[in-house]
């Protein structure tokens, strides 16, 4: 009888890895052959001169050392970062307080389903259509300038992206309404997940709305809220539609809204495969290591 059981077991089991082979299967041929190939191409002098190609010819670790001896790696790193902060700091402020307001079964707010489906629907939104819908806005000759001056906040238009601040708060901001409704949904659900009789025994304590908050809420949100830092942070450094056709493709002013992603598409279109290969594999390096510093800097000591 035993044997029995145990080769139905088995016949049962198959059927788990029967229904695994097409993710695997795209999983090889979409995500683990391109990384592969990536690599392999970052280490060969691959790119078009005119009509010449020049390469594929093996020159090892030459593209890495040009990038990070260039200086624009850190730049356009440095511009991805900055406009990512801006962005976030307001998204996840908010999100927490829009999580806390909806889930608060004392403050009895009304319409609460139509307030989640509209803070959500920007998420939908294409960030090219956001892009050139701000392109627009705040043109020289737009609907921003043209109230301010109506108003008398200004004499005459500013031109929002000459300036690096204005250009890069854009671009923040963008990111920034189109990002939060999905934060707030995934705190949301962290905190309906607390157990109530918590909150419950805090005020018969004695315990204020903020104490609640930041001593209890807080603390117990910490597993979603490093995950969705890290992978804001993933999303950041990947940020590209938005600034590229906000800015046209150049990352003005003084390429100041370059993203690194904006750099690896300059080397694609213009065939240079062996640095974009080069950029990728760095890119995801960066990645990995800005991953791994948030995790161990907010994680706790399971240890002790």
């Amino acid at each position: 009888m035993k044997k029995k059981s145990r080769s139905k077991v088995v016949e049962y089991n198959k059927w788990g890895y029967i229904f695994l082979i097409p993710f695997t299967l795209v999983y090889v041929i979409f995500q683990l052959i391109p990384l592969f190939t990536t690599i392999w191409n970052s280490f060969f002098e691959n790119y078009r001169s005119g009509l010449k190609q020049i390469g594929p010819n093996f020159i090892g670790l030459e593209n890495y050392v040009k990038i990070l001896s260039s200086g624009d790696l850190w730049q356009y790193a440095g511009n991805t970062l900055i406009m990512w902060i801006i962005g976030f700091i307001p998204q996840i402020f908010f999100s927490l307080l829009l999580g806390a307001w909806f889930t608060d079964p004392s403050l009895r707010l009304k319409c609460q389903q139509f307030f989640k489906t509209v803070i959500y629907l920007p998420n939908l939104i294409m960030a090219s259509a956001f892009a050139m819908l701000f392109f627009t806005l705040f043109s020289d000759s737009g609907p921003v300038n043209s109230i301010l001056l109506q108003m008398g906040v200004l004499k005459e238009p500013f031109s929002f992206f000459s300036s690096v601040a204005a250009t890069r708060l854009l671009v923040g901001f963008m990111n920034f309404i189109m990002w939060f409704g999905n934060t707030t949904i995934l705190l949301m659900a962290g905190m309906m997940g607390i157990d109530q009789s918590l909150f419950e025994a805090a005020e018969v304590d004695g315990a204020t709305s903020n104490q609640i908050f930041f001593k209890i809420t807080l603390p117990l949100l910490r597993p979603i809220l490093i995950y969705v830092l890290i992978t804001s942070l993933i999303g950041g450094l990947q940020m590209f539609d938005v600034p590229q056709i906000l800015t046209n493709g150049t990352g003005d002013p003084a390429r100041s809204t370059l993203t690194m992603i904006m750099w690896l598409n300059k080397h694609l279109y213009s065939k240079n495969f062996g640095m974009g290969g080069a950029l990728s594999v760095l890119l995801f390096i960066i990645t990995g290591v800005l991953s791994i510093i948030v995790f161990k800097m907010t994680g706790t000591d399971t240890s002790k």
